[in-house]
């Protein structure tokens, strides 16, 4: 089980390297390589090498090189899932269906970038102007710095690469620590495809040091950062001149009024909350439920989420398996201690068996707890009562983080005012605020980041307008 890293388009076998290690019952499962600053250095120059090859590439070929990856990736589609599984516990099924969605980034990516083109432009529309012939276009803005989150491993590295990569840039990747395989993996799909521009993808791995030499080098012209928002600020404070893109934290949150569908609202809650152990960006975290129904909703949800199957990430009917790490399991229950310390109920016991933590549902929760101001990536989720939408909305709008928020509702006005009134960047209408379509432009508002991903979305992050007057 060699550690290697991919220098473009060189393999490198390294000396020195950290064992990964399954976080569900402790196998050994991966090893990634111990790289340096020099290493990412290195790597950004020879990404910066690449950019004018890079460019001269037809467009035809870029978009042949990604629907050759997502071939190669569909015909792999068990071994991936099963690297998933191994390396972040993730349930088998669900394993798949993030292979399944890396396929489509990638293959959407390619689609998408054939028909994204500038205009012509009037230039003798205003008195001041004179007729010329003048248009704008897209770009590549050279190298790309993507760095990556363990939670989705493949398909949030496809958000990046792919878009990138069939835009004519060069992206040096530095995925997460506990996630090395699944990003070797497929980076080489793209590395070693026949329709591969050479050196324009290289992967490193690391902490803070390589991180920080990434970050703050003059080569890259875009960072663009899945992650937390602590780290998210040391990059913006660092990065100097250049454009970046921040997908960071939420504490995503729902409505449910009295003219929702309970037993549908909760069992799409239960999903929200729950799926992936809660370790999503816009996991559900708080439900503001109107008073009336609030009792009634309580139980349904409770009832719900104690019909989850928790266990085995290799067990087919496994809807919860473990969280990344024993700190993240540790840091699950102290808040929901601390909770309860301060006046909430636990209305699914609080339980903890090594990584795996329970699916906890938390009742008569207050606005200055915890689990509900800060961001939980853990299954835990919290039912507060509220008098109306009025309240609802004031209540979901009052926290740092503004990604996705969602209703429950069969009144149009109160549909509306969701729409309008909510301080996100995203809006469910009848589903989970978890829900995402690959497609769609997804992105958050205050703390929960700048910039917006998706596949047309990332290719307008990795590009750059020119504008051409031709008199």
């Amino acid at each position: 089980m060699d550690a290697h890293v991919w220098m473009g388009s060189r393999q490198i076998v390294s000396k020195s390297y950290i064992e990964r290690f399954s976080p569900y019952d402790g196998r050994l499962v991966s090893r990634s390589a111990v790289c340096s600053a020099e290493d990412a250095q290195n790597a950004l120059r020879i990404a910066q090498d690449g950019v004018k090859l890079a460019r001269k590439i037809p467009l035809h070929q870029r978009c042949s090189w990604l629907l050759d990856v997502a071939s190669k990736l569909r015909d792999q589609r068990e071994e991936f899932a099963k690297t998933l599984c191994d390396e972040v516990g993730k349930p088998i099924t669900y394993a798949r269906i993030e292979v399944d969605r890396c396929i489509e980034t990638i293959t959407l990516s390619a689609e998408t970038v054939r028909t994204m083109h500038g205009e012509t432009i009037n230039t003798d529309a205003m008195a001041s102007g004179r007729s010329a012939h003048a248009y704008w276009r897209r770009e590549a803005v050279g190298v790309v710095v993507a760095i990556t989150p363990f939670n989705f491993p493949l398909n949030l590295v496809a958000h990046k690469l792919a878009p990138a990569l069939v835009a004519g840039n060069t992206v040096v990747l530095k995925p997460t620590p506990e996630a090395p395989l699944c990003a070797y993996k497929l980076a080489q799909l793209f590395i070693e495809s026949s329709f591969a521009t050479p050196d324009a993808l290289s992967v490193v791995y690391g902490d803070a040091e390589v991180g920080a030499a990434l970050v703050g080098s003059d080569i890259p012209r875009v960072i663009s950062f899945t992650g937390s928002v602590g780290v998210g600020n040391i990059i913006t404070r660092s990065a100097g001149i250049k454009k970046i893109s921040l997908e960071l934290g939420g504490n995503a949150a729902t409505y449910i009024d009295t003219s929702a569908d309970l037993e549908y609202a909760a069992s799409r809650c239960a999903i929200g909350a729950f799926v992936n152990s809660g370790q999503v960006c816009i996991s559900l975290q708080r439900i503001y439920v109107e008073s009336s129904i609030y009792d009634s909703f309580a139980q349904k949800m409770a009832e719900t989420t104690a019909k989850l199957v928790v266990g085995s990430p290799y067990d087919e009917a496994t809807f919860l398996g473990p969280l990344i790490n024993d700190e993240a399991a540790q840091r699950a229950m102290n808040w929901v201690e601390s909770a309860i310390e301060e006046g909430a109920r636990a209305l699914t016991p609080p339980h903890r068996e090594g990584r795996i933590f329970y699916p906890c549902v938390m009742a008569d929760v207050t606005e200055s707890m915890k689990i509900v101001c800060e961001e939980v990536f853990a299954p835990i989720v919290s039912l507060v009562r509220v008098d109306g939408i009025d309240d609802a909305i004031e209540r979901m709008n009052n926290s740092p983080y503004g990604l996705q928020f969602s209703v429950f509702t069969n009144n149009l006005a109160h549909a509306k005012k969701v729409i309008d009134e909510c301080e996100a960047g995203g809006v469910v209408i009848n589903d989970m605020p978890t829900l995402r379509f690959d497609i769609q432009p997804y992105g958050g508002v205050k703390l929960s980041g700048v910039g917006r991903e998706g596949p047309r979305f990332a290719i307008e992050e990795f590009t750059e307008i020119k504008s051409v007057v031709i008199l």
